[in-house]
């Protein structure tokens, strides 16, 4: 896997923060999720998100799309706080993320094409010509543009998230979220998506990453964030990380995946 060539609008971009989180508290139920999260995202930053498995991650990104509602904090993204926000102007900010998902949640009675083009015509109400323009335009991205009349049951796992991408690129996104896109395939698969994003990575796109592929980890992200029972422990560069976290919970942590 090539590592990832900056952009050059990179230092221009550096000063707007896309996403700003405040004291971020999660419950279910009894149980805590996510303690006082504090996180500022720069336009175009890497950050993947890594530590142990109900350390948070997850829940984290899912809140910043509001597939979880938090019940205390604030989340700023372009600088409207989409917990407060009209229903409308939520809506339209969010629109400008998109995520894909570990299970690919594609619609199965739907070709390629048509899962593609369904949210740009009822959402962004683009008209049938021009979304599959688009969806072309974007499944060559992620090289599947052959199977665009294939239905998912026709495709491998690792063509079928490869598909899931290109479906969350088809709505412009200016920020792009991925929980875990490599943890349902086949490990042989698992290399083919992981160029994609490396690939999307290098357009200088703002994405966050909750992952369990420390190599990708080090060769995509800008910063990572290592987390657990639902705290952020570790903010720091890949190479800090990598060599010498300071906190002990993320050395542990490394030295399991090592061995």
């Amino acid at each position: 896997m090539a590592a990832v060539q900056h952009n050059n609008n990179d230092k221009a971009k550096s000063d707007e923060h896309v996403i700003v989180i405040q004291e971020l508290n999660k419950w279910y139920g009894e149980f805590q999720a996510l303690h006082n999260i504090s996180l500022d995202v720069k336009a175009g930053e890497r950050i993947v998100l890594c530590g142990p498995s109900g350390s948070g991650k997850s829940t984290l990104i899912r809140c910043i799309n509001q597939l979880e509602v938090p019940e205390q904090g604030s989340i700023r993204i372009y600088g409207v706080d989409i917990m407060t926000a009209a229903p409308q102007e939520q809506k339209n900010v969010l629109r400008e993320v998109g995520m894909v998902f570990q299970h690919f949640n594609l619609f199965p009675h739907m070709t390629v094409m048509q899962n593609c083009i369904l949210a740009p015509m009822t959402v962004q109400g683009l008209t049938k010509e021009k979304a599959k323009e688009r969806a072309i335009k974007y499944l060559s991205k992620v090289g599947i543009e052959a199977h665009s009349e294939k239905y998912p049951s026709q495709l491998s796992g690792g063509q079928q998230q490869r598909v899931a991408i290109a479906r969350a690129l088809c709505m412009e996104p200016k920020v792009m979220l991925f929980d875990e896109p490599t943890s349902a395939l086949d490990p042989e698969m698992v290399g083919e998506v992981l160029d994609v994003i490396v690939k999307l990575a290098e357009t200088g796109m703002t994405m966050l990453c909750v992952t369990h592929e420390m190599g990708f980890a080090r060769e995509v992200s800008e910063r990572v964030l290592f987390l657990e029972n639902g705290k952020i422990l570790e903010d720091t560069t890949p190479d800090k990380f990598f060599s010498n976290p300071d906190n002990q919970r993320a050395k542990d942590f490394l030295a399991k995946i090592k061995h």
